[in-house]
């Protein structure tokens, strides 16, 4: 295993236990919302601390980059952890048993290592770059689909992008008459964790957090499949609109779309 690998492991281990105990005692919960739309609670920043502590203990000289704190500057900028302590606060929030630990480390720009753990049902989504992704061990393959027929999407709806609703809405009408349905989780790392798993065929959302959705890519790609923004480029990190699925899935998906996109969504 790779040792970065160990260590995020270790992280999202902690985070994750941390999480679940927090789960059990509501009571504890402190919540308070930092944007439109967007919350925040104790538990996240205390599981962005225990992941940082963690990583800083073998690694202290690596840049890290957190939801809740932002970047961390180390000596090395090569290297850098992306993390996002709870992504799907709001499920946490509301009591939705759904969410997760999401860690990925980037080398010079290329996602090496990834980890997405869902303390409720105590998933383990592993991932290093060439070595294929896993779940408890096991090996991930995507979904085998040829086009949208009979599959099932997943999707976020643009809640902190409202300016996109009316583009989206057209995205997903146009998409629904192509495949069987669509599931919304409210966590967009175990959206693309099912992605990599099979257990969802494709997946797109607008205007995402590269700690969103660093982690559950290498896991897509290291499953057989693809990650691309809306246009079909490489550019999902820096706009946030990312479309994953295989590579046929992928195409059908992005065919769908073209028509409807506005030019803010092109980039």
């Amino acid at each position: 295993m790779h040792p970065m690998l160990n260590i995020a492991v270790r992280a999202a281990r902690k985070a994750g236990n941390l999480i679940a105990k927090s789960y059990e005692t509501p009571d504890a919960v402190e919540a308070s919302q930092k944007g439109s739309n967007d919350f925040v609670t104790n538990v996240d920043r205390d599981a962005e601390h225990l992941i940082i502590e963690t990583i800083r203990k073998s690694y202290p000289k690596h840049t890290i980059i957190s939801e809740e704190r932002g970047e961390l500057i180390g000596e090395d900028l090569d290297i850098q952890w992306v993390i996002d302590p709870l992504d799907g606060t709001t499920n946490f929030i509301k009591r939705l048993p759904h969410f997760a630990v999401s860690i990925a480390v980037r080398i010079k720009g290329r996602t090496e290592v990834a980890v997405v753990y869902d303390p409720m049902r105590n998933e383990l989504f592993t991932s290093s770059r060439g070595q294929g992704a896993q779940l408890n061990g096991y090996r991930l393959r995507g979904s085998s689909a040829k086009d949208l027929d009979g599959t099932i999407l997943a999707t976020g709806f643009p809640f902190k992008a409202k300016q996109h609703s009316a583009t989206y809405i057209k995205v997903l009408e146009k998409l629904f008459t192509q495949c069987a349905d669509f599931r919304r989780t409210g966590s967009a790392a175990l959206d693309l964790a099912y992605v990599a798993a099979g257990r969802v065929d494709g997946y797109f959302e607008i205007g995402l957090k590269p700690w969103d959705f660093a982690g559950g890519e290498l896991l897509v790609r290291e499953a057989g499949g693809l990650v691309t923004d809306f246009i079909g480029g490489h550019n999902s990190l820096v706009s946030g609109n990312v479309v994953a699925g295989n590579p046929r899935v992928v195409k059908a998906i992005l065919g769908a779309m073209r028509d409807e996109l506005s030019d803010a969504l092109k980039r």
